[in-house]
């Protein structure tokens, strides 16, 4: 179906004029006189962009005040103002209301044409959110993202507020919490969702091999480089990359992905041009960021440029109530996988469950559920097909081996280090599950296994 445009001018000429310019371009157009007619026309019509006049004396709503109106009549289309320059201050102060861009007056044409496809997916993505978000909110969440509570429903509504904008944002929470699920509903709720989205695991790749990966390299550019390799800025082009443990990367390369940020080009190690890219950034660290910053882990401009947007995603033991709901998703899941038929979950597992603190979060449940759908042969969910984990028991104070105690007195970095010796003993030595334990990536832990001479 061609794309609904609605024209607001009060100068009939100009308004005409733009009507017969956007009907030859293939879009359905309707026009309106004054801000009243078009706030009902837009009602009636629900067009995806309205391009109006921001400054119409002749009527008693101006393009202002139109704009304010359809933010609640009809909130999904995209307004573009069109302003003399006189009133730019004006028009500016209409984008921080919500307006999706302004022309000045005489309108450029080629800038007019490549607008309104942009301001149309916007206008897309807004319906979408909201229909998706109707569909799943009462029922799931929003997406892939499980759960009802109040610390999730905050999620979904900064997920809500931020995908159809280009905005970076910036994802914190403990490891485990869904960090990666949150930035992949961001790219598919967003005008770039037909786009590639891109991954990167900055704790999990090494130092002298990330520059590489982020920005690609040339032939011989380095030993062992036979052949000229994109990087993952390149790969992502009109799509959404995603930096995972971004407070991991060393501050050379960190000073190296500000320059993309803030230029929007890329070179290649060992190239000498450089490459234009249109990608969104989405980044996610488990640290706090205001203490990598003070530790000096983190560059403080690197961060602000990122924190377009925060999102903090909520442990497991705060959003209990949401427990039943993934238990149920992670059924369904695992029974598609290994073609079980799993139907319930017995009571008192789901008891004990609900009363364990989870200190690997959601993946941590999800493990576990995991394994009792492996190993059970009914349809019930039964406490013989979930062991005792021992990362939950290292987590409880007691006075037992899995337990850890200080006299007053022990210094910080000695608590840390019985702390993490302890938790991997505890875990088998087993050290991605201890590093989920403990709420750090596995390269910090291996970072302090080696310090520590481990």
């Amino acid at each position: 179906m061609p794309l609904k445009i609605l024209i607001v001018d009060d100068e009939e000429p100009a308004r005409q004029g733009l009507t017969a310019l956007l009907a030859r371009w293939g879009y359905e157009v309707d026009e309106a006189a004054d801000g009243q007619e078009a706030l009902a026309k837009a009602a009636a019509g629900l067009p995806s962009v309205v391009l109006s006049d921001l400054v119409m004396p002749k009527s008693k709503m101006d393009g202002l005040d139109l704009l304010k109106a359809l933010k609640t009549d009809v909130p999904f289309a995209s307004v573009i103002l069109l302003t003399g320059q006189g009133s730019i201050d004006t028009a500016v102060t209409a984008m921080r209301e919500g307006a999706y861009d302004y022309l000045t007056k005489p309108v450029d044409v080629g800038r007019l044409r490549a607008i309104i496809p942009k301001a149309a997916e916007r206008s897309d993505a807004l319906r979408d959110v909201a229909l998706l978000r109707r569909r799943l909110s009462q029922v799931w969440g929003m997406g892939r993202l499980v759960g009802t509570s109040h610390g999730m429903q905050e999620v979904y509504r900064l997920i809500e507020v931020a995908a159809p904008t280009p905005a970076a944002v910036l994802i914190s929470g403990e490891s485990g919490t869904g960090k990666e699920l949150v930035a992949r509903t961001l790219h598919e709720l967003s005008p770039r969702a037909k786009g590639p989205f891109v991954a990167v695991n900055c704790a999990a790749i090494p130092e002298t091999l990330l520059e590489s990966e982020i920005f690609g390299h040339e032939k011989g550019a380095f030993t062992g480089a036979l052949e000229r390799r994109p990087g993952c800025f390149e790969l992502a082009h009109e799509g959404t990359i995603f930096l995972d443990e971004i407070a991991e990367m060393n501050p050379g390369t960190q000073a190296k992905f500000l320059r993309i940020l803030q230029d929007g080009t890329v070179r290649r190690l060992g190239g000498k041009t450089e490459i234009k890219v249109d990608v969104r950034v989405l980044a996610a660290t488990n640290k706090d960021p205001v203490k990598a910053i003070q530790d000096g882990t983190f560059r403080e401009d690197l961060y602000y440029r990122l924190n377009v947007v925060n999102l903090t995603l909520p442990p497991l033991r705060d959003r209990r109530d949401d427990i039943p709901a993934l238990v149920q998703a992670f059924i369904e899941e695992f029974n598609a996988r290994y073609d079980k038929r799993i139907r319930a979950v017995d009571e008192s597992v789901l008891n004990g469950l609900m009363a364990q603190g989870w200190p690997g979060n959601v993946r941590e449940l999800r493990n576990t559920l995991e394994r009792a759908i492996i190993v059970c042969d009914g349809e019930t969910i039964l406490p013989r097909h979930v062991p005792p984990a021992p990362a939950l028991r290292a987590t409880e104070v007691s006075d037992g081996p899995d337990s850890v105690s200080f006299r007053v007195g022990t210094s910080l970095d000695e608590a840390e280090k019985a702390l993490i010796l302890k938790t991997l003993v505890a875990n088998g030595n087993n050290k991605t599950r201890a590093a989920d334990v403990l709420g750090i990536s596995l390269k910090t832990l291996h970072n302090k296994l080696k310090a520590y001479g481990s």
